[in-house]
């Protein structure tokens, strides 16, 4: 008999998975392939409003490919860390000019999604790579609860350090100038915007070290480069405050502000090395962006927890 339409292949269809995937679900493939990788708690934060939810969903992407995922065990065999998350072949697949490696940028890319989770597994960067990204996790979990406020952008260290770092003709001639923040972000709440530099500390350099870094900054906004905040963000007070005093006195054309670590960022606990005694939200912090810097427009935002996904996720088996 003959069919108009002709019977459906037995072959599966590798293009099929991409309707699977959400808003959100694509929101966080892009956040993976410019950061490297993410907790369980991390997404659960900033994307879900339970972690049984973040769990189920994201032991679905794993099983569609979507993700990789590993965990280090304790000397007992019971989970140290809860799982973290990188893209797998169907994520890379999507972005196929994702950051390759930690800790060797100029490295060619990886041959396949498990070569680059690897690289990622080993890298000796990975708990300050955590560290950072639990930073604009937290701004983002903010931004669920309080109206009006948004982080407009989240570049990571490779992306920043390539859109502000160069070589610049002055006055004065050609001029190198070479920062190297671990995050830049553009953050908005309260009807004020304000950009920023990361700088997360974790007690492991001396003191002079990252006073040091300061000094690329400096020139970025000496040679017409934005004036954003530097954030130090550091683990305890006793380094705030020793950091806070030999800073006090050293004049700065951007500003610099330092605050303890936390999970809220964006509260008032930022204090200004020109005013250390009063303490300011994140949105209070001054800014100048310069004549040469333009926001990025928004990102694609996440659907809320209770739309339906097109297909359950109920029965599907959480991670740990």
């Amino acid at each position: 008999m003959y069919r108009r339409v002709p019977l459906p292949s037995t072959k599966p269809d590798p293009l099929s998975v991409y309707r699977r995937l959400t808003p959100r679900d694509r929101l966080l493939m892009s956040w993976l392939a410019e950061h490297y990788l993410l907790s369980t708690d991390q997404v659960g934060r900033a994307l879900f409003t339970a972690r049984r939810t973040a769990q189920q969903r994201l032991t679905i992407l794993h099983r569609l490919q979507v993700l990789h995922r590993f965990a280090w065990a304790a000397a007992d065999g019971t989970p140290e860390t809860s799982y973290l998350y990188t893209l797998g072949p169907i994520g890379l697949r999507r972005h196929p000019t994702a950051y390759a490696d930690p800790d060797n940028l100029g490295l060619k890319a990886p041959r396949s999604s498990i070569d680059r989770a690897e690289r990622i597994v080993h890298s000796r960067r990975l708990h300050h790579l955590l560290g950072v990204n639990q930073f604009f996790v937290d701004l983002h979990a903010h931004t669920r609860t309080q109206p009006g406020s948004r982080l407009l952008r989240w570049w990571s260290e490779q992306h920043a350090t390539a859109a502000y770092s160069g070589t610049k003709r002055t006055p004065d001639g050609q001029r190198r100038i070479d920062v190297f923040p671990d995050g830049h972000g553009i953050w908005h709440a309260n009807g004020s915007t304000v950009g920023f530099f990361l700088e997360h500390d974790r007690d492991t350099e001396d003191l002079a070290r990252v006073v040091g870094k300061l000094r690329g900054y400096e020139n970025l906004a000496r040679y017409g480069g934005p004036r954003f905040p530097v954030l130090l963000w550091v683990p305890h007070q006793r380094r705030e405050t020793s950091l806070l005093r030999i800073l006090h006195d050293v004049p700065t054309r951007m500003p610099v502000a330092l605050a303890v670590h936390s999970d809220n960022p964006a509260g008032p606990i930022w204090a200004l090395t020109s005013d250390p005694l009063r303490r300011r939200h994140l949105h209070e912090l001054p800014s100048d962006p310069g004549p040469d810097d333009h926001p990025d427009p928004p990102s694609e935002q996440w659907p809320d927890d209770d739309i339906d996904d097109g297909f359950g996720d109920a029965g599907e088996p959480a991670d740990t």
